[in-house]
């Protein structure tokens, strides 16, 4: 009240988003309650959303994932890849399996020094029909992810189909974890670094943008 003469005070408005993307992302089946969920049909909205703000300059995408469904967890990283805002993407904790794709999705990633991320090849729950369509069924999905995780970060597609079937590290499935620096050597992630790192980044992307803003053919 004494220094802005009013019992309302003013909230600084930020151009920047955070995005969520935390325990298991929920896909065409609703998971039970005790479950961490992330729910794409609430995510997809938002990044629309988000996009037509016009006080929204950049995102940051912070992840804490286990993985889930394959495609809804490609078509969040869809939506991001398509984003005509910058977007900056920071794995904490964990950034496993299907959260993959979302984390190399942005423009520019980060991980934390003991921040792990999983890779591993598709897997079916419930009951399986062993023929060989269930098979090509499952190479074509795992082609997509390959596929996008390659076109979108600094790995070669034989580094990481060779991660993917690594034997030996996992204990019950086979495929590889990376902490930290690891994901960074290998080309998977941009940089390691925290929240100071990744706004830092965020921002520096911002100014880019305004500077020459994209032009999108009609």
């Amino acid at each position: 009240m004494r220094e802005m003469g009013t019992m309302v005070v003013p909230q600084p408005r930020s151009n920047i988003h955070c995005l969520t993307i935390v325990g298991q992302i929920e896909g065409h089946l609703v998971l039970p309650p005790q479950n961490k969920t992330t729910k794409y049909e609430h995510v997809l909205p938002q990044l629309v959303a988000l996009e037509q703000h016009p006080e929204i300059e950049g995102i940051l995408v912070i992840l804490n994932t286990v993985g889930g469904d394959v495609e809804a967890g490609l078509a969040i990283a869809e939506m991001l890849a398509s984003l005509s805002k910058p977007t900056v993407s920071l794995v904490l904790g964990g950034g496993h399996s299907i959260g993959v794709p979302i984390a190399v999705a942005a423009r520019y990633s980060f991980i934390t020094e003991t921040a792990s991320m999983t890779i591993h090849p598709i897997r079916l729950t419930g009951q399986v029909i062993g023929v060989p369509q269930t098979w090509e069924y499952l190479e074509k999905m795992q082609d997509r992810v390959i596929k996008f995780v390659v076109r979108h970060s600094r790995i070669e597609e034989w580094r990481f189909r060779e991660l993917m079937f690594r034997s030996g590290e996992l204990a019950r499935d086979i495929g590889t974890v990376l902490v930290g620096r690891e994901a960074v050597d290998c080309g998977l992630i941009d940089e390691v670094g925290g929240v100071r790192k990744a706004l830092a980044k965020l921002r520096e992307l911002i100014a880019l943008n305004r500077a020459s803003p994209p032009v999108f053919p009609n």
